[in-house]
This record gives structure tokens, C-alpha cells and sequence, in this order.
């Protein structure tokens, strides 16, 4: 269950970070460990793979430094939905933080 919701935190940083700007698979397990994530590629890839097929995501394909690299961007489907989730945590923060804080 706390695999889930790490889970569900990390597909939350890769939606900003991919609204801000593009992104690609090492800058992203960097920065996610930035904020206490050990992510493996092994899990990270295949959350950005759902993520395109789900049409959140654009992916473009780039050679840098003679290697392959995918960067990928956040679709209009995927602000939508990040602007969702933002209400649903601020009102959870809310609830569980400030509530609590009184």
C-alpha cells in the first residue's frame, strides 16, 4: 500500500516538473531524489511509458552526446489533470494538516 502512494507522489512530481519544462529519465530520478525518492529506471521508465499511452505525456526522441535520450512534456489531457489533483490535495492538506494544526 505505501509502494502505491509513493507511487502516486512521484507521478504527482513528474506532472509539474514535465508542466514546467521537458524532462527526461536521469534529470527526473535526480530531482526525485532531491525530495527523498529512491527511484530506480526500473520503475521510473515504465511509469513514464504508462503515462504516454495514457496520452498525459508527449515523448520526443533526441541524441545527446551520442546517446538516445526521450524528453517528455505534458499534454493539455495531462494539465487537466494535474489541475484536478491540485484541488484534491490542497483540500486533503486541509483537511489532514491544517485541521489538525488548530
Amino acid at each position: 500500500m505505501l509502494r502505491d502512494i509513493h507511487l502516486a507522489f512521484i507521478t504527482m512530481h513528474i506532472f509539474y516538473h514535465a508542466a514546467k519544462e521537458e524532462v527526461f529519465g536521469i534529470g527526473l530520478i535526480k530531482e526525485l531524489k532531491r525530495h527523498g525518492y529512491k527511484l530506480s529506471p526500473g520503475t521510473l521508465y515504465p511509469t513514464l511509458a504508462k503515462m504516454q499511452l495514457s496520452g498525459l505525456l508527449t515523448c520526443e526522441c533526441r541524441t545527446v552526446q551520442h546517446k538516445q535520450r526521450k524528453y517528455y512534456r505534458i499534454t493539455r489531457a495531462g494539465e487537466e489533470l494535474l489541475g484536478e489533483v491540485k484541488e484534491k490535495l490542497e483540500e486533503l492538506y486541509d483537511e489532514i494538516v491544517k485541521k489538525n494544526t488548530k
